[in-house]
């Protein structure tokens, strides 16, 4: 009987180290992702953009400004392997709160970027190749704040009691030069 219980608390310590390094993964990705926002924002002129801090703070990812031509924008970061991206429906409303919050800018965006990586997860530790895309839909104000999810694609569906609902999203053409090819709806 002993054997057995040490055998379950190793397997139990395993899948939790396993689960860990597969959290630390999304975040560092999510951390990057944002990170190479700022960076290309501040390469651009008259622009300037910050990381806002952690998720747990309530804040937007990536908060980008120029003032020259009075413009905001705050931006929700999504990057990974799936071939959908999620977006919950508070952040999306923390993100128009801040942007209403700076009513002295003329132009007030939320933008949601998304990153869909080169490699495709098909299962626990398994990928295969595929092209990088990026996506930078604008959040239309007229719509009902709700759950949201970004295919590879780049269509947007809004996610209602279980349901999908394609919505469309405009793309915004950031100021900032793209590497990756960009496709769009």
């Amino acid at each position: 009987m002993r054997t057995i219980a040490i055998s379950k608390q190793k397997i139990i310590r395993s899948s939790q180290t396993n689960n860990q390094r597969a959290a630390k993964t999304r975040r560092q990705r999510g951390y990057q992702w944002e990170d190479t926002i700022v960076k290309r924002f501040k390469t651009t002129k008259h622009w300037k953009a910050f990381r806002l801090g952690s998720p747990s703070i309530a804040l937007p990812d990536v908060l980008a400004v120029n003032t020259e031509e009075s413009m905001i924008f705050t931006i929700e970061a999504k990057s990974g392997t799936s071939t959908s991206l999620p977006v919950p429906a508070d952040q999306i409303q923390r993100c128009m709160e801040w942007i209403k919050t700076f009513d002295i800018y003329k132009k007030r965006n939320v933008i949601l970027a998304f990153k869909f990586l080169s490699k495709k997860r098909i299962d626990i530790g398994k990928y295969e190749n595929r092209e990088l895309r990026e996506f930078y839909k604008v959040w239309d104000d007229s719509l009902e704040i709700t759950d949201c999810v970004c295919t590879y694609e780049g269509k947007i569906f809004a996610k209602t009691n279980g349901t999908r609902k394609e919505i469309f999203l405009e793309e915004y053409p950031m100021p900032f030069k793209n590497k990756h090819r960009l496709v769009s709806n």
